[in-house]
């Protein structure tokens, strides 16, 4: 979700301000693709790196954090949305870590779509302390296949995925989700995060739907 922090420099206001905007995007998205059946949605929120940022903007983020959690259960519960961590919840505040506790036992048995937040998540870091989770139960080398090492991960049940939207103009994955992008479809647009909306977002799915999607195969085209 790129192009918070440019979104608000183009109208004089403050980075916070594009935060501010950019969540409510998120929500917008999230019942977009709920509507439109998806059953996981991947939302990077704040990454690994993300601590490089002023003291001051990190603080904005993590309090909208706190806030989002503590007051959109309703939104979850109507539209029976389950909500997951991805990321490292032990290097997070504690009251973050706890706002994320209580919304994931909140929710666990909804069988609508599943919202996994990317909180402090880097996809190396996610594969490092998946490996570390391998050689701490005792597994033999020979027990290691792409499945076994997939159940070590932040969100075992979590697929590969589909379909990864950029928005903001880069043209890179910037450290998400490595393991689980092996196969995915991109789409990357100058659209700045705020101004992504379902709209688009119902533009872009009805895209990857006529791509043709081989998995390193040959087909008869």
């Amino acid at each position: 979700m790129d192009g918070n922090g440019r979104w608000a420099s183009k109208r004089n206001l403050p980075r916070t301000n594009g935060h501010s905007e950019g969540l409510k995007r998120a929500k917008e998205i999230a019942k977009a693709a709920s509507d439109a059946g998806v059953r996981y949605l991947t939302l990077y929120v704040f990454s690994t790196e993300n601590w490089k940022r002023t003291q001051q903007e990190v603080g904005f983020l993590m309090s909208l954090i706190h806030s989002h959690l503590k007051q959109e259960l309703e939104f979850y519960t109507k539209n029976h949305i389950r909500i997951k961590l991805l990321g490292d919840r032990t290097g997070l505040p504690p009251e973050i870590q706890k706002d994320i506790e209580d919304s994931e036992k909140n929710t666990e048995s909804f069988d609508g779509m599943t919202i996994c937040l990317a909180i402090n998540y880097g996809g190396r870091d996610e594969i490092v302390r998946g490996m570390k989770k391998i050689i701490s139960s005792g597994c033999s080398s020979d027990s290691i296949t792409e499945e076994m090492i997939s159940k070590y991960f932040d969100v075992p049940e979590l697929p590969d995925i589909d379909l990864l939207i950029r928005t903001g103009g880069e043209k890179r994955l910037s450290n998400f989700m490595l393991w689980h992008a092996a196969y995915a479809e991109f789409i990357f647009t100058d659209t700045l995060w705020p101004d992504y909306n379902k709209e688009e977002f119902n533009k872009d799915i009805t895209e990857f739907q006529h791509r043709n999607r081989r998995f390193g195969a040959v087909t008869n085209e």
